[in-house]
């Protein structure tokens, strides 16, 4: 039993998986704080959602590993994966994908339409367009598995509320920029790995220098997004915008100041820093 969990472990990437359900329980609880509504009324819903979305992206995860089983044997950092051990056949973690994603994918429908909706448009993003369609082809795959990220607040808001509101879209859009520097912190410090396997993964393709420039776009278009929510009090915004500067200058000290590996790794451990820092903000502060 205990062997089993171990290789759930490694089929569902934990802290991926962790780091796709959390922001979705957190958009409810910011939308629970904003329409000051009480917990207890909103259980059931809370439930279904934390056990919904972890099923769905456990299963997109699982379909993940499937569909990658070829060059997950030659990666290093996936060597312990099922797929590549065979402790679990092919046959059974597709299955196993399927169900989960099938059975979480029905859990958020019980909820309301709308949270099922961006569900489906995570799970489908990540599996068909990322995974199937454009990870081994083009440089801007990184964009796509953004996308699917991107949309859990939206599923946590959308259990109180219909998520067309500006704080879960200005969430989506912090989501979706805050995963390019983090993905491209990740294949820096994993180069090899992708360079291996044959991913075209922006490093890979175009270079350190160019993925310096780009992730240095993408913070700077953080420092845009209080623009986008109106109603929080100034020290929300103050506080917000040192974050979204604090981490432009650990993207700036790419250009030539630190060795490659070395700001890879500052801006991959900065970037769990930011995210959970500016949910705190909203958290606190909504």
């Amino acid at each position: 039993m205990f062997s089993f969990l171990t290789e759930l472990k490694y089929l569902f990437k934990r802290f991926v998986l962790i780091a796709n359900v959390l922001p979705a329980l957190l958009g409810f609880i910011i939308a629970a704080k904003y329409y000051d509504i009480s917990f207890i009324d909103y259980l059931l819903p809370f439930g279904l959602l934390l056990v919904g979305s972890g099923m769905l992206v456990a299963g997109a995860l699982t379909l993940n590993n499937w569909l990658e089983a070829d060059v997950d044997k030659l990666m290093e950092r996936t060597k312990q994966r099922p797929t590549v051990t065979g402790s679990l056949s092919l046959k059974t973690i597709l299955g196993l994908g399927i169900a989960l994603s099938i059975i979480g994918q029905a859990i958020l429908f019980f909820i309301n339409l709308e949270v099922a909706i961006y569900g489906f448009i995570g799970w489908y993003t990540y599996v068909v367009v990322y995974t199937v369609w454009t990870k081994r082809k083009v440089t801007w795959n990184t964009h796509v598995g953004s996308l699917s990220g991107a949309v859990t607040p939206l599923m946590g808001w959308a259990v109180v509320d219909s998520a067309m509101h500006p704080i879960p879209l200005s969430l989506f859009a912090v989501m979706f920029l805050w995963q390019m520097p983090h993905t491209y912190a990740i294949a820096i410090r994993k180069y090899d790995d992708y360079a291996r396997a044959g991913l075209k993964m922006l490093p890979v393709v175009r270079g350190y220098d160019v993925t310096v420039r780009r992730t240095n776009i993408y913070l700077g278009l953080l420092l845009l997004t209080p623009l986008f929510v109106s109603g929080f009090s100034l020290i929300f915004y103050i506080l917000l915008t040192v974050v979204n500067i604090s981490w432009l200058v650990i993207g700036l000290s790419g250009f030539k100041w630190l060795p490659i590996k070395k700001w890879a790794n500052l801006l991959f451990v900065s970037s769990l820093a930011y995210l959970l820092t500016v949910f705190l903000l909203f958290v606190l502060f909504v």
